[in-house]
């Protein structure tokens, strides 16, 4: 099977890719992942590279930063477009943080014309947010 610059098989659905990256994340780390939610159909495929960069990213952070014990994750596809949120239960901050990870993660989600952020809660984690309207690319 032919496998992309973001680790997507070809045959892979999002909800694959993701189920599967966030196993193998999962058991490499050591940190627990809640899937509240993952999408029920389809998406074009730059938007599946672009939400797995995100979720790639924002998992990388998740492990070198927050000190946390659990990421809870949702990615829905409605008909309007798909919403993602990634929050762990880590350290957040006292203030915004800015960095090459977190311009990596809104450069993605902006690739498929959508918009991404980042909140921080001092002592409560980090929530990653981001959607991507059909039709806006």
């Amino acid at each position: 099977m032919v496998t992309d610059e973001v680790g997507v098989e070809a045959a892979q659905t999002l909800a694959q890719a993701l189920a599967t990256h966030l196993e193998r994340w999962s058991e490499r780390t050591g940190i627990k992942v809640e899937t509240w939610a993952l999408p029920t159909t389809d998406v074009e495929s730059y938007i599946t590279r672009s939400v797995l960069a995100a979720v790639r990213e924002a998992l990388a952070n998740v492990e070198r930063h927050s000190g946390a014990e659990t990421v809870s994750v949702a990615v829905t596809v409605g008909a309007t477009g798909l919403r993602m949120t990634i929050s762990d239960d880590g350290m957040g901050s006292d203030a915004p943080v800015e960095g090459r990870g977190i311009d990596l993660m809104r450069t993605a989600f902006a690739n498929a014309g959508g918009d991404l952020d980042v909140n921080f809660v001092p002592g409560g984690g980090v929530t990653v947010t981001g959607a991507i309207p059909f039709g806006r690319r």
